[in-house]
């Protein structure tokens, strides 16, 4: 389609707020502000090295944590205070969480409070920043509690901890040889291309759709040691390939980026493991449940796709902690749903014959 025909991302938000002719305009505003971060963030990444913003973070102390036990980036610290001052002067939102911060970021008392919530990852994959590989934001957009509407007051934990299916929004940018916005305002999944002459957000995807069937999975196979029976089963019937019990070959990819993972299977389909395993037994996983597994989980369901914990869906989950982690697995539908099968059947119990064990009556 010829530049001059596309949507900017401003169009688009247009056309859907008519759909809605009672809206106020300060959800396309909160967007908008996002975008804005998005592509300040974008800058800031292309750059790199030669901004002086690659490595560590570092303060007087020393090298920065933060809530995550995590060794912050220089350029993670750089991309969370770009969406707070973004984000924050606007009048649209009560508040937000970040990946970056221990407790919710209250709205400064200088500017006009609103009715949505947002959260987000600021720079997910920032582990990969110094080899350069792609990496992302993500967000996700929940409505206020109508107390927090009404009064005013400071924001508190539990007011995020609202089920994934309960979003208004939820979206990512990819950091890559382009950069991409690609969300869902619950009304399917579209892709916008940053056009670096105009600097503006348009419209090249416009209903993506995960395929529900695949050849690809990703998943860390370092850890398959720790993986619960469900999931070995799975990927080592997929290894085994047209021999095995799927009959079809099926290749393996890991970039250890999720917004890069994703952004795979959103373009090609395929699926994405990060399960639940006994590498730490404190830890029922190590995503994000809040800025991490429900905007994603939005945006693959939005997409045909489905989104889980291999036990649940992922999107009816009810968030108990800002930073609770949690297994997750999405992508085509038909893959996920199998995984999830496996976990619902009784678990396979080896039995042992004690004639021909170790203490066996015909032992050499």
């Amino acid at each position: 389609m010829p530049l001059s025909k596309r949507f900017t991302l401003t169009q688009y938000l247009i056309e859907e707020r008519r759909r809605y002719p009672g809206a106020s305009g300060d959800f396309n505003s909160l967007i908008l502000d996002v975008a804005l971060a998005c592509k300040g963030i974008a800058k800031a990444v292309a750059f790199g090295e030669l901004a002086g913003i690659m490595g560590n973070h570092e303060t007087e102390e020393g090298g920065s944590i933060n809530v995550q036990g995590e060794t912050q980036k220089k350029l993670d610290v750089l991309s969370n205070d770009v969406f707070i001052h973004r984000t924050e002067w606007a009048g649209n939102l009560a508040g937000m969480a970040s990946e970056e911060m221990e407790a919710p970021y209250q709205i400064p008392a200088q500017y006009p409070r609103g009715s949505y919530l947002i959260v987000f990852d600021p720079l997910d994959g920032s582990s990969n920043i110094d080899v350069n590989v792609s990496v992302g934001s993500i967000f996700s957009v929940l409505r206020a509690p109508q107390d927090v509407i009404d009064t005013g007051r400071d924001v508190v934990e539990t007011d995020f901890f609202q089920p994934g299916a309960k979003q208004v929004a939820a979206g990512y940018a990819i950091y890559g040889p382009t950069t991409m916005l690609v969300l869902s305002v619950g009304n399917g999944v579209v892709g916008f291309t940053l056009d670096p002459n105009l600097g503006e957000f348009m419209l090249t995807h416009p209903h993506i759709q995960v395929p529900a069937d695949t050849h690809e999975f990703a998943i860390n196979a370092s850890n398959s040691r720790f993986w619960e029976a469900p999931v070995k089963r799975y990927v080592d019937e997929c290894l085994a390939g047209k021999t095995g019990p799927r009959g079809k070959d099926f290749n393996m990819r890991w970039i250890a980026s999720m917004v890069a993972e994703a952004h795979r299977i959103l373009m090609r389909g395929g699926v994405f493991m990060y399960p639940r395993d006994t590498k730490d037994p404190s830890k029922p996983g190590r995503l994000r449940l809040l800025y991490e597994a429900n905007p994603i989980g939005f945006i693959m369901e939005q997409a045909g796709g489905r989104a889980s914990t291999g036990r649940e869906a992922m999107l009816q989950v009810q968030p108990t902690s800002l930073h609770q982690r949690i297994g997750l697995i999405f992508g085509s539908k038909n893959e996920v749903e199998r995984i999830e099968r496996y976990h619902a059947e009784p678990a396979q119990v080896e039995i042992s014959n004690p004639l021909f064990g170790k203490s066996s009556l015909f032992r050499d």
